[in-house]
């Protein structure tokens, strides 16, 4: 390469590092916006609006909330992967966006590629549901059921692809039991489903299923986490259940558009950092049944990655194929 041309070269990359410091120090210059691939009310949107309005105390703008539900948060995901990548689009990661990647032929996305994962926010275990109604105390007993009338009974997730979605196919290839899978837009609905007796079972994430439960609403079978849940210690584990081989978790975070230069990365990932250590915050996340579980942007990277390799070795268990 001639002289000239690498120094062009080299002038061409410092005007573009000094217009991303710049840039970053600008930033954020006016509100942004925080896609949630999922309905209102729902357990992510929660957790999402307690975060955002931390981080927008600290980055000293708003962070407006934004529901774009449908097709398990693949719709959200799909616009924030093609929104401009200068760091005032966010969306709420989590494990739906990386199963998606094997439940669906066509996602209309690629959770590694088309975004830059800034960091997790929190995790949390899922709850296998029934209606006070239908006379079953444990997850033995809802097998035996579902096993004497094959067919016959439905369950209700937060849609295909979903932590929930997983777990119950898992559980039920275990058993060799044949359910039908009706699924929702949302942990919420289909907690709700069963409260209205429109499918016989759920899973649904804790924090959704506990006001059910404390008001007798619903009975909580089992906790799909590894160890059983603090808020709800008389409910046993899958794998105290019978179902060792079972241990469902989920997981969100933040993530942006891929070409979101790095100083302002860096800039809403120390934001992220700042909110989740603040007492309050914690106090308000966790209250709703998960664990606040801050990472590194490398580290929630690879939380997903391996989800997606999770996702794919739970299809081959549960005989599932791709949408």
């Amino acid at each position: 390469m001639r002289p000239h041309t690498i120094l062009a070269s080299l002038l061409i990359a410092l005007t573009c590092s000094t217009s991303a410091l710049a840039q970053a120090q600008d930033y954020p210059s006016r509100p942004i916006r925080w896609v949630v691939p999922f309905l209102a009310g729902t357990a992510p949107d929660n957790t999402v609006r307690i975060v955002a309005d931390a981080m927008g105390g600290i980055l000293k703008q708003a962070v407006i909330v934004d529901n774009k539900g449908g097709v398990a948060g693949n719709l959200g995901a799909q616009m924030v992967a093609k929104a401009p990548a200068d760091g005032y689009t966010w969306v709420y990661s989590a494990t739906p966006m990386a199963a998606s990647m094997r439940m669906y032929k066509k996602p209309g996305f690629d959770a590694i590629k088309d975004f830059t994962h800034v960091g997790r926010i929190a995790v949390s275990d899922l709850t296998v549901l029934v209606h006070p109604d239908s006379g079953i105390k444990s997850i033995k007993e809802l097998m035996e059921r579902a096993k004497k009338d094959p067919g016959k009974l439905s369950y209700a997730s937060g849609g295909i692809g979903s932590p929930a979605h997983m777990g119950a196919e898992l559980m039920l290839n275990m058993a060799g039991a044949n359910v039908l899978h009706v699924p929702y837009k949302g942990a919420s609905e289909s907690a709700t489903a069963v409260i209205g007796k429109q499918v016989d079972f759920a899973l649904a994430i804790s924090s959704v299923a506990m006001p059910h439960i404390t008001a007798g609403r619903l009975v909580p079978l089992a906790v799909t986490g590894p160890q059983r849940n603090a808020r709800q210690p008389g409910t046993p584990t899958l794998a105290e259940s019978g179902w060792p081989g079972v241990h469902i978790t989920s997981f969100g975070g933040l993530s942006v558009p891929a070409a979101t230069p790095a100083p302002i990365v860096k800039r809403i990932s120390e934001a992220l950092a700042k909110a989740l250590a603040m007492p309050e915050v914690r106090a308000r996340l966790e209250a709703q049944g998960g664990t606040v579980a801050p990472s590194t942007p490398e580290e929630y990277r690879d939380a997903l990655v391996a989800e997606i390799g999770l996702t794919e070795k739970m299809m081959k268990s549960a005989k599932l194929e791709a949408q």
